[in-house]
């Protein structure tokens, strides 16, 4: 139960969770934390203890029990927490509950267990405290990974349910499908009426959800399920009124997404999908339950006609978000190295996808090459260590911008229809599965399934290693011949491994890279012109020479053109052609 005060930047937490031992072992001591930021004022775990630690300026308690939990043993946990308005916190503003937009997350309620992300991260610091390095993620190798996963570490799936006050003029909102609405006057009488929501999952989720509060416009539609089942998804989109330039883009990108990944990957698991717009404190959108929340700097307040040269981000974020409806809450990763793979790389990907259909294979050379950019940049400011994508540790420019490149070239190799066929297989394996739960290697021994053995090499490149390549046009001409043109291409081909630090070694070439030569593109713009020739060719050595006959007047060609590798120079991959 929420209490929300928006027009004071406050509200009252009142709260039941069930905690069952799992465990094969008797649990004698409980560790509790909390937001610091809140009020206690009723905390009753319903076992008899005493207090081992009791931090309440930093959120933490061990408890200890009298009689330990035994395995299967469960206590019932009500709790209240205040969160009161005394003016600025030391960050300034309090940007989750504002008087015309409120977002909170499950991090409000209690959780339990050790929280490795409150310790002191930076090596400096704590080598100067007497500590070791800190490794980011728990490895792979480590078997106690499996039986937490990455989003919530004290809990599998959860039946929720939520009732939810605020404003008398906003909408309130949580994950599950409204139960109930009405109006009653507050327990805090100076605020008089408020408006009462009441949800609830009909399916156990994961620890993970929001809440959220805004005077907010209702833009509505539905996605017909094309299969003729009648499952039916209710699509809503809650926004400020006066945002509602781009609207139709965001329902199309949910419509799109919705045929696509339901056809490729799975049916759909809810009956409804909402995106709700949030203050631009934050610039990100969230992927919980059947609930996006989607912060209104991306694309909610661009007004300008969609640029055919530009990427439609607004388009994209929602499909990705969509994505994660697949990717995190029908098939969650442990709390381990490589997690992310599952989840945000396979969103990214799904959404690539999804825009390619609308935009076409153009505007993916355009999000390839932006992609490529990105992940080189972020490894040139590694400060720990890079890992292959395998066993990444929640490094956006791996998991976003790599994973993205890494699942597009595996379809280019084996095909998009093979490539969703695994997807769609591992979903079948692992779905709402909890511990033990999947992992990276999990999902790529599935792919190595799908996989010929010819391209085998080709799995341990993208997913296992660090591969990067040198390619370049180190000169192209072009001659009339007839009503046809003889396009002579000098390339250049690398191939190197890098290790954690960004040390490289030459690797053995012998891969199938894409060769194009394309016509003049007549809307100029950066963007290439039709293909007059396009074919992977098996380079085995460093220099190349190739010669083909085109139809038409060429205009430029280039070496992995569509940047579906991940090349250290990739400006060099594409060369205007010299006619003789």
């Amino acid at each position: 139960n929420l209490d929300l005060y928006p027009e004071n930047s406050e509200y009252v937490l009142r709260g039941e969770q069930v905690l069952v031992n799992k465990h094969t072992i008797p649990v004698s001591k409980l560790l509790v934390n909390w937001d610091q930021t809140m009020r206690v004022v009723k905390f009753d775990i319903g076992r008899q203890h005493t207090f081992e630690v009791n931090d309440t300026a930093f959120g933490f308690r061990i408890l200890k029990f009298t009689q330990p939990m035994m395995p299967g043993d469960s206590i019932r946990v009500t709790f209240e927490f205040a969160h009161d308005n005394k003016g600025f916190k030391q960050g300034g503003i309090d940007e989750a509950i504002m008087p015309n937009g409120t977002f909170l997350n499950s991090s409000i309620c209690p959780t339990y267990g050790y929280n490795e992300g409150i310790e002191i991260s930076s090596d400096e610091d704590r080598k100067k405290n007497g500590l070791g390095k800190k490794s980011r993620m728990t490895s792979l190798n480590d078997p106690r990974g499996l039986m937490s996963s990455y989003i919530a570490t004290d809990a599998d799936g959860i039946t929720f349910e939520a009732t939810l006050s605020t404003a008398p003029d906003q909408i309130a909102l949580a994950p599950g499908y409204l139960q109930r609405e009405w109006r009653a006057v507050s327990s805090r009488k100076e605020f008089g009426e408020r408006r009462y929501f009441h949800y609830k999952m009909d399916a156990p989720i994961w620890n993970f959800y929001s809440f959220l509060s805004g005077r907010y416009a209702v833009t509505k539609d539905t996605w017909k399920n094309p299969d003729g089942s009648g499952k039916d998804v209710a699509l809503e989109i809650y926004h400020l009124p006066e945002h509602a330039y781009n609207l139709p883009r965001f329902m199309e990108a949910a419509k799109r997404g919705l045929d696509y990944y339901t056809k490729n990957f799975s049916p759909y698991q809810h009956r409804q999908y909402r995106v709700i717009e949030f203050p631009r404190y934050a610039g990100f959108a969230q992927a919980f339950p059947n609930t996006i929340p989607f912060s209104e700097a991306i694309e909610f307040i661009a007004r300008e006609e969609q640029d055919p040269e530009k990427i439609d981000q607004g388009f994209f974020v929602n499909a990705h978000e969509l994505g994660h409806q697949w990717w995190a809450h029908q098939v969650l990763g442990s709390e381990q190295q490589g997690s992310t793979l599952l989840s945000e790389s396979l969103a990214e990907y799904s959404a690539l996808r999804v825009m390619e259909k609308k935009y076409g294979v153009d505007m993916m050379q355009k999000f390839l090459r932006t992609e490529v950019d990105g992940y080189l940049r972020g490894r040139a400011f590694e400060s720990k260590a890079e890992q292959p994508i395998m066993l990444n540790e929640n490094q956006q420019y791996i998991h976003y911008n790599k994973g993205s490149l890494v699942f597009y070239a595996l379809a280019d190799y084996i095909g998009e229809a093979t490539l969703n066929a695994a997807l769609a297989e591992f979903i079948r394996t692992w779905q709402y599965k909890s511990a033990p739960y999947p992992t990276s290697r999990d999902l790529v021994a599935t792919l190595r399934k799908h996989t010929p053995d010819s391209l085998q090499t080709v799995v341990t490149d993208l997913f296992e290693k660090i591969t990067l390549f040198d390619n370049n046009i180190r000169e192209v001409k072009a001659k009339k011949n007839g009503s046809a043109w003889n396009v002579t291409i000098d390339i250049t081909a690398k191939k190197f491994h890098a290790d954690s630090v960004g040390m490289q070694k030459p690797a053995l070439l012998g891969d199938y890279i894409d060769v194009g030569v394309f016509a003049k593109n007549p809307n100029g713009g950066k963007l290439l012109g039709k293909p007059l020739y396009f074919k992977k060719h098996k380079l085995t050595n460093e220099k190349t020479t190739i010669t083909v006959s085109v139809p038409e007047e060429p205009a430029k060609a280039g070496i992995d053109p569509y940047s579906k590798l991940i090349d250290r120079e990739p400006d060099d991959n594409i060369k205007s052609i010299e006619i003789e």
